[in-house]
């Protein structure tokens, strides 16, 4: 009995050390998590600029302007200071950033309903994220201050205006790295010299960030004129300034593709704001690879770097460690999901990817289409971005993540650095136009009202495809998984009809059945998703174990 006092004894106090512990470490990430202090400006003259509004669709700041183009995206041009830039930025967008954290909140508040939950991953990310200014150049501090000032109060629970826009940069890499859920299946490629009509070099992406559909429709082409480094235009949304799909008026073009992560314990410079800064300061290759050298990240991720000096595109692929470059060394190149280069080829993350996602499948579709495509122009880049087909021109339904177009595109782009033109997408996804901009009309004039500064006679007209029949079947399928999402009811029925090819339609009417508790229903929905076309090993793994327990549920209600 002594023994057996003196072990509970000790593991009471055990017991109670453990908890202290606990309680203390809670008490520290509460106090650091919102602890992001906001750099200091000496000169804040800048927020006493006024908006003018000349009509309701353009906006300026003396040379500075906003306005909505005739196709639904929004045009923004902003130079000076840092500082003033963020300042100029917030003023001019002041509804679209507001718009912006309202989506994107009201989508994260979806896919967590917990209230508990989502106050714990707030803490959780302001703990990854605690020393993030450490990592972040204080000009885009600077400016990223200037456009929190923008930023609506209401959202205070989550943190300060500053430091909410300033975690927002990095929220590409959290979304990527926790648990690997690819929210950011990326594709994109290059050809030059024999493979393009011209010789010049075209490079095309889909920025393939889902964070619901209404995250997506407020998308603004920025031009920005720094008052150091290169002038630049990027593809954007409210109160970002990081930069995912860009080209600067050196020709050199910067997209971002997720890799496979670890889930970070600490934070680093968001991938966004490495991008950013290569575009504003690298005037080639060598550049670009020396200013991704020397910045910290605390998940993977291949940069596509094209440069009209050097004449081709290269990949920069850098993990939280190392950093290489994969230089195909011919006129094209390809870039998905995983590492190509020799020294992460065989990395144990890379090789995950490689065997379990669906970047190969991709990436040999891709390779394919632009094989068949040859020599490449700016619509044949397009149709490439546009295309829904499988290996072979399979039919694996619309939506899936092995195909080039995903239809969840929050933008698409084709760059032309001989030229500095670019196309941007409009919605739905990439089927609408692609608008083309020429760097050098937009910074060589200021605009006015009535005068269009894209190259409208340039534009590659809208994807036959949106007005067909199974188009608006997809939508059909669409507003189905939206319905399961939210708990709403399905018809099981119209969703397989309206995207038969596809294996999440029957796993979406085989999970809205196991929700009815109707299981022999369920397993049948399953079974048939197993005879599709599966984007990954991960799902093909979850609907078996979905069969298993649905005919253990069915066993038990028979009995």
């Amino acid at each position: 009995m002594r023994i057996l006092r003196w072990l509970l004894k000790c593991l009471a106090i055990f017991i109670g050390i453990f908890l202290l512990i606990l309680i203390v470490f809670g008490i520290w990430v509460y106090n650091v998590s919102d602890n992001i202090v906001p750099p200091k400006v000496a000169d804040t003259s800048a927020f006493s600029l006024q908006v003018d509004s000349t009509d309701g669709n353009f906006h300026t700041i003396g040379d500075n302007w906003i306005r909505k183009n005739e196709y639904g995206l929004y045009e923004m041009y902003v130079s000076g200071k840092p500082f003033e830039l963020g300042v100029k930025n917030g003023k001019l967008s002041q509804q679209l950033i507001i718009n912006q954290e309202i989506a994107f909140t009201q989508q994260i508040k979806q896919m967590i309903p917990d209230d508990g939950y989502l106050k714990f991953l707030k803490y959780m990310t302001g703990f990854i994220n605690r020393d993030l200014p450490k990592h972040v150049r204080n000009e885009y501090q600077q400016e990223i201050y200037g456009i929190s000032h923008a930023a609506a109060h209401s959202f205070g629970w989550i943190g300060t205006n500053y430091a909410r826009i300033l975690n927002y940069h990095s929220a590409h890499d959290v979304g990527h790295a926790l648990q690997n859920l690819m929210l950011v299946g990326c594709t994109s490629f290059g050809a030059w010299d024999s493979k393009t009509a011209d010789g010049s070099m075209l490079i095309g992406r889909n920025f393939d960030f889902w964070v619901g559909d209404k995250f997506a429709e407020e998308k603004i082409v920025a031009f920005y004129a720094p008052e150091k480094g290169h002038r630049f235009m990027f593809v954007t949304w409210g109160g970002f300034t990081g930069v995912v799909s860009g080209m600067n008026e050196k020709g050199l073009t910067v997209t971002i593709n997720a890799a496979a992560s670890d889930i970070p314990v600490n934070t680093a410079t968001p991938v966004s704001l490495v991008a950013r800064e290569v575009l504003q300061y690298a005037s080639n290759i060598k550049e670009a690879i020396a200013i991704a050298r020397s910045r910290k990240m605390f998940v993977s991720e291949s940069f596509l770097v094209g440069s009209a000096a050097d004449h081709k595109t290269i990949i920069i692929e850098k993990t939280p460690k190392e950093l290489a470059v994969y230089d195909p060394a011919s006129d094209n190149i390809q870039c998905t999901n995983h590492y190509q280069s020799k020294t992460f080829a065989t990395q144990k993350l890379n090789r995950e990817q490689i065997a379990n996602s669906a970047s190969v499948y991709r990436y040999q579709r891709l390779q394919e289409l632009m094989q068949q495509s040859y020599p490449l122009t700016p619509q044949k880049m397009a149709n490439i971005l546009r295309d829904r087909r499988g290996i072979g021109n399979a039919d694996i339904g619309e939506g899936n993540e092995k195909a080039v177009n995903q239809l969840i595109a929050h933008h698409s782009v084709i760059f032309q650095p001989d030229s500095l033109r670019m196309w941007v997408s409009t919605a739905p996804w990439q089927l609408g136009t692609y608008v083309c901009y020429d760097m050098r009309k937009v910074f060589g004039k200021k605009p006015v009202k009535d005068t269009a500064i894209a190259i409208n006679t340039l534009n590659i007209p809208a994807d036959s495809f949106i007005y067909t029949r199974q188009y608006r079947d997809f939508l059909v399928f669409r507003a189905n998984k939206m319905a399961l999402l939210q708990d709403k009811p399905v018809d099981t029925a119209a969703v397989v009809r309206s995207n038969p090819q596809y294996y999440d339609a029957y796993r979406i009417a085989g999970d809205y059945c196991m929700n009815k508790e109707w299981y022999t229903a369920a397993i049948n929905y399953y079974n048939k998703a197993l005879t599709l076309e599966i984007a990954t090993k991960g799902e093909r793994k979850a609907i078996l174990e979905k069969i298993k327990e649905a005919a253990k549920l069915n066993l038990a209600v028979q009995q």
